[in-house]
């Protein structure tokens, strides 16, 4: 994505079935479940960099022993910064009394991060925050160990309003008015519920306080906490949380618009955001890999029992397609699969706007992250080929000569690399247009490939959001290759409309498929349904989500895709370069073919799979028609 957005964040949650010691005979370390844990993470490093932290838990240490770690880091290297704090006391142990890291009880009693239970996560931080507060996981304490809860997320939820509302109206005082502390106190409310429930039983039955904190311990009802907890959670989420007393559990939204996959054998149950991560990291196939279902929470107990139960109602499934298109690690079977023929399924458009003209066109792709689906493209271009060839033969039939058979057989696409990323830009000077000047030279280009005057420049992208980068640097980039006409290639189509479920596309005036509605609206003189569109929209502001429409919709609607697009190429084109310039997008049938198991597509279509996206839609119009540069979420 040549637009750089903030996306997504990860998480890893690995719980040991084993003792301490079994890992250390096996594989020779007693940080076994540490070094998975930071595979789990690196590996996951593309869904958050802005933030990481690790939290750990002991089992059935002795009161007066801290059970409970946590590390957050904010640096600029934040996995690598958690996990060289971590270890700085065991270099010490090291350098002092080495044989003590081959004691895996004494590590335990004595030293952090050496339990059972560990909880990762990765945040980019879609609100602009990145103070160490707001890195996961976070903490919620107390004195009875099995009110301690840590929790950390995949998520963005619509209706914090709401929630912050009920959990006042519970007569509690949340510090804070966002998502990440609502969740907390809302499971922290119905964990002391839980508490104070058993408690009373227990107690009434005759067992002393000591004997009453194991019972509880033993049959918390940790799927009954989670329903009482997510019931009015509006949103995309993947959420991880560890008790004080072991238990654990990751909740998939209804939806599943988030991702999560797990894994179990006899040595480790593990939860990750991606499916590659946890085969990578234990060398498993995929087809041991589990996705959890949506709506459902898989349960760890601290006794070893293993469940997956259904919290919510499962919904019309709408995952996001925007993993499969570029968040997500390409190495996953289904999504380098599913990426290659996004890149194919474009190719009809794409010969249309070089006018069939293979001859005179050059394919390559910009930046990195789209060569899975340039792979795509060049196999959907061969078979176009592959097919002329064939009719050119039979067309010509058995008086077809040697050389003409050579010549047809040797046609094929021109692939070339284009750009090549030298390095982030590094300078001082911070005025934009000395900037945006040093930007275009991020890349290198690969001189002689073009025919000047001549040849058409085929680039593709995952997607355009903003077209910022490509207005600013690479157009003016590819032009210096003076072709005759530039196509930019989107592999997704048109985004539209704001994300609500934790992906930074919050404002409409940012988006260049709006910014193209717009101007063509006024370019035929259509100011009064912009203005028609923000009074409907206002009028909705304090109806309950549930009754809210997407009236932004009507912006498009004289439209059609190909007409915006076109204004897109208008808008996109610097006014200094010398060759045409045309943008093209996939289309979302093409998107849904590719991509059949994920037809989240919010963003493309304006179909919100909750109420609290219509709400967040309408609030991102009325920002822009007023002028607010804020979030509408």
């Amino acid at each position: 994505m040549s637009d750089a957005i903030k996306h997504e964040c990860g998480i890893a949650l690995l719980r040991l079935k084993q003792p301490l010691s079994y890992y250390r005979r096996k594989y020779g370390t007693s940080f076994y479940g540490l070094n998975k844990m930071y595979l789990l993470m690196e590996k996951q490093h593309n869904r958050g960099q802005d933030g990481a932290g690790l939290a750990n838990i002991k089992l059935d240490v002795q009161p007066g022993q801290r059970y409970i770690s946590r590390m957050r880091s904010n640096s600029s290297r934040p996995i690598q910064d958690v996990f060289a704090r971590v270890n700085e006391r065991f270099k010490e142990l090291e350098e002092h009394d080495p044989e003590k890291l081959d004691d895996p009880d004494f590590l335990k009693a004595n030293y952090g991060f050496t339990g059972e239970v560990f909880l990762g996560h990765l945040r980019y931080g879609t609100f602009g925050k990145n103070s160490i507060e707001s890195i996961h996981p976070f903490l919620r304490q107390n004195n009875w160990m099995t009110r301690n809860i840590v929790v950390a997320g995949n998520f963005n939820l619509t209706n914090v309003d709401e929630l912050f509302g009920q959990l006042v109206d519970l007569g509690q005082h949340p510090k804070e008015k966002a998502d990440t502390v609502t969740v907390m106190e809302k499971i922290g409310h119905f964990l002391d519920e839980e508490n104070e429930k058993l408690f009373r039983i227990y107690k009434d039955q005759g067992y002393d306080n000591v004997q009453i904190s194991h019972k509880i311990a033993a049959t918390m009802d940790v799927a009954n906490i989670l329903r009482r907890s997510a019931d009015k959670w509006d949103g995309g989420y993947a959420m991880a949380g560890l008790f004080g007393h072991g238990d654990a559990f990751v909740l998939r939204d209804p939806n599943g618009i988030r991702p999560a996959f797990w894994y179990e054998d006899e040595e480790v149950v593990v939860v990750a955001s991606e499916r590659p991560v946890i085969q990578t990291a234990f060398n498993v196939p995929e087809e041991n890999v589990a996705e959890l279902d949506p709506g459902h929470a898989l349960i760890i107990r601290k006794d070893l029992r293993v469940s997956v139960e259904q919290i919510r109602t499962p919904l019309e499934r709408r995952a996001c397609s925007f993993e499969r298109i570029y968040f997500s690690r390409g190495s996953d079977a289904d999504i380098y699969r599913e990426r290659k023929e996004l890149g194919r399924l474009v190719v009809p458009r794409i010969l249309e706007a070089v006018g069939h003209d293979l001859d005179k066109s050059v394919f390559s792709f910009i930046p990195n992250t789209a060569e899975t689906s340039f792979y795509g493209m060049v196999k959907g271009l061969e078979d176009y080929l592959n097919q002329w060839k064939f009719d050119e033969i039979r067309k010509e039939g058995d008086s077809i000569s040697d050389a003409r058979l050579t010549e047809l057989l040797a046609v094929r696409p021109r692939v070339e690399k284009i750009a090549i990323k030298d390095a982030k830009l590094r300078t001082f000077i911070t005025q934009d247009d000395a900037r945006d000047d040093m930007v275009t030279h991020v890349y290198d280009i690969t001189y002689g490939t073009v025919k000047r005057g001549e040849d058409n420049l085929v680039v593709i992208d995952d997607s355009i959001v903003r077209g910022t980068t490509l207005r600013k640097s690479i157009i003016r980039m590819l032009d210096r290759l003076q072709p005759r006409r530039i196509v930019v290639v989107s592999s997704a189509p048109q985004i539209r409309y704001p994300d609500c479920y934790g992906i930074d596309m919050a404002k409409m005036g940012d988006f260049i498929a709006f910014q193209a509605a717009i101007s063509r609206l006024k370019k035929q003189g259509k100011q009064d349904l912009i203005d028609q569109v923000y009074r409907m929209c206002k009028e909705q502001e304090q109806l309950p989500k549930e009754q809210v429409k997407n009236y932004v919709k009507e912006i498009y609607a004289p439209f059609t895709d190909d007409q915006i697009s076109d204004e897109i190429s208008l808008l996109l084109a610097p006014e200094d370069v010398k060759a045409e310039v045309k943008i093209i997008y996939q289309t979302v049938d093409s998107l849904h073919n590719a991509c059949p198991d994920h037809i989240g597509d919010w963003y493309f279509t304006g179909d919100y799979p909750t109420p609290g996206g219509n709400k967040v839609v309408n609030r991102a119009f009325i920002n822009y028609v007023e002028g607010r540069n804020e979030r509408a979420y």
